[in-house]
């Protein structure tokens, strides 16, 4: 159930989707396609000081273990879940000569551009559970193109 990026990267990371439900980062699947056309709207000016930030290491983590309320734990396994890639993209460092990244999945291989890979959320659970059928994680474009027909099933990213 992990996810390895691996490749044309500084540092391979393994990402581990059956955690990711603790996470703060997370983004309940409907909002995160409703909310798009708002976010296409951001001041350029205020998203390249947040990734001057994010590359200089200035920017806090969010936390990822604090206690939920029971509400919010009622609240999990009723939604359905997906994680934004691109902080991990930014831990692995991404080199700059890097054009595309091969997304293995269990029956064949995808090659998408890097640009395309940090638009993009990585859906881990359906109904408040991991993927398990063609898990552990579907790839979906923010702009919601592919979100009737994800990228299913992906066990690796490949940077090249």
């Amino acid at each position: 159930m992990i996810v390895p990026i691996i490749g044309n990267v500084t540092y391979q990371i393994t990402m581990d989707p059956t955690v990711w439900i603790f996470d703060d980062r997370k983004i309940i699947l409907e909002e995160a396609f409703s909310n798009h056309e708002e976010k296409d709207e951001r001041n350029d000016v205020q998203e390249a000081q947040e990734r001057w930030e994010r590359a200089v290491g200035f920017q806090s983590k969010p936390p990822v273990n604090r206690s939920l309320a029971k509400h919010e734990r009622e609240n999990i396994l009723k939604y359905s879940y997906v994680m934004p890639i691109e902080d991990f993209l930014n831990h692995a460092e991404i080199k700059a000569d890097a054009k595309e990244a091969l997304l293995v999945t269990e029956s064949k291989e995808i090659i998408i551009s890097i640009s395309d890979l940090y638009n993009s959320y990585l859906l881990f659970a359906l109904d408040g559970k991991p993927l398990t059928e063609n898990g552990p994680v579907h790839l979906l474009f923010k702009d919601g193109s592919n979100k009737d027909n994800p990228i299913k099933g992906i066990t690796k990213i490949i940077v090249s």
